[in-house]
């Protein structure tokens, strides 16, 4: 397994608890005493020869330089072997991965995790898979190891599609929600109130169902970096415009994000994009309880 970090390390914790054998690596060499706890054994590198192999990154840029640049992953592989990616990357980064896996002989899938670091730990996240059924289905028992749910989603590329599609929606929703719940607030009506108000109505929301909470606490979500957020919703953006399809919405929300990294920097929190509208409105909706 590439990579141990917040969410890499409670899924090698899973894998040992399911019985699997792991060996683990990371280009911080610091994270050696967090894999031997979780009970994986260290590698200074992936060993020559490894026959199933697990990257989860911090994002397409490592991705990249891992599998096309010099970190040249697929050449220590052996033909056969299968490569499981969890990283959030783009789709276009999954079709130039899935045409050199197969240069290799190396079975690939592109596999983005969904639900977060709790839900890893909970064993409770979804992966939503792209690459040939046959594949899916060798890799389905290592999957169901550590994954509630296995989404099929197609092709190659088309689980990291699926999983930018999914969070470009959370973040559209979070944005227009807070926007919705100051100008409740303005006109007297207390956050919590207006969520009890939204809870089966037809502006619900699994935002407002589970994450609103958090947001209403002064907590925003500080699992994910801004950066890697906004590094996500770009690359959906970019593919919509290749796709020469209409996607207005989609910017406005991008931009969003793009102005609270302009603001606050590359620092960690998924929702300080919510944070940036409440400093644009003088108000936090943390404050009115």
């Amino acid at each position: 397994m590439v990579g141990a970090g917040r969410i890499g390390t409670p899924l090698i914790r899973r894998l040992v608890a399911a019985g699997h054998d792991v060996l683990a690596t990371d280009v911080r060499a610091e994270r050696r005493p967090a894999v031997e706890q979780a009970g994986a054994r260290w590698s200074d590198d992936v060993p020559a020869g490894a026959e199933v192999v697990l990257t989860v990154l911090p994002g397409a840029p490592e991705l990249r330089e891992l599998v096309l640049g010099s970190g040249r992953l697929l050449e220590r592989l052996t033909g056969g072997a299968l490569w499981i990616d969890l990283t959030s990357a783009s789709p276009e980064l999954g079709q130039e991965c899935a045409r050199a896996a197969a240069e290799h002989g190396i079975a690939y899938l592109d596999a983005p995790i969904g639900g977060g670091v709790r839900a890893m730990e909970r064993g409770e996240v979804t992966l939503y898979v792209g690459g040939p059924g046959v594949h899916v289905d060798a890799a389905a028992p290592l999957l169901a190891s550590f994954a509630k749910a296995v989404r099929r989603t197609g092709a190659s590329g088309t689980g990291y599609l699926t999983k930018l599609l999914i969070n470009l929606l959370w973040f559209g929703q979070a944005a227009l929600t807070t926007e919705a719940l100051l100008l409740a607030q303005r006109h007297g009506v207390a956050p919590e109130a207006m969520r009890d108000i939204l809870l089966g109505s037809a502006g619900d929301s699994a935002f407002v169902q589970h994450h609103l909470p958090a947001l209403l606490r002064g907590d925003y979500l500080a699992d994910f970096g801004l950066d890697r957020c906004v590094e996500e919703l770009d690359a959906v953006e970019r593919n919509a415009g290749k796709a020469n399809l209409p996607h207005p919405v989609m910017s406005a929300v991008t931009d969003l994000h793009r102005a609270a990294l302009d603001h606050f920097g590359p620092v960690d929190g998924e929702l300080l994009a919510a944070a940036w509208l409440e400093l644009q409105a003088g108000a936090r909706l943390s404050e009115d309880r």
